[in-house]
């Protein structure tokens, strides 16, 4: 791991999104599937994935996170994910956001695949990210 113990304390934020492209039928159907609301799910999924993001990236460092919000947007033909993630730390919050996008977008794919075989997760990317030094 890198060595940030003697950065300052900033508070940091990062914003990541994630498309997930399908039929607009399995559009339309995604609060209605046999494995349930897959909107919520993806929600809470991306909310857990931010707050183990230390667990599951190698030499990411674990962060108190102070702020997690993954919003699921339908579209005709897609889901568009939004993931903001905060924190007072020494060390940027990217990686969490990502996590929380990238996750959502994978449980959406997991709990439609049964009726959309054509599916495509895209975009994954990092779209903002603030830093303000505490004092």
């Amino acid at each position: 791991m890198v060595d940030v113990g003697r950065k300052p304390l900033s508070r940091r934020r990062a914003v990541a999104r994630a498309s997930v492209r399908m039929a607009p039928e399995t559009a339309r159907r995604l609060r209605e599937l046999p494995k349930g609301d897959a909107l919520a799910t993806a929600q809470l999924a991306g909310i857990m994935a931010a707050k183990r993001t230390s667990e599951l990236i190698p030499l990411c460092h674990p962060l108190p996170l102070t702020n997690v919000e993954v919003n699921l947007e339908i579209r005709d033909g897609a889901v568009e994910i939004v993931a903001t993630a905060e924190t007072t730390a020494q060390t940027g919050v990217e990686m969490e956001a990502l996590t929380a996008a990238s996750v959502a977008a994978l449980t959406v794919y997991d709990m439609a695949k049964a009726i959309d075989k054509e599916m495509s997760i895209a975009d994954v990317r990092l779209v903002e990210k603030t830093k303000e030094v505490v004092t």
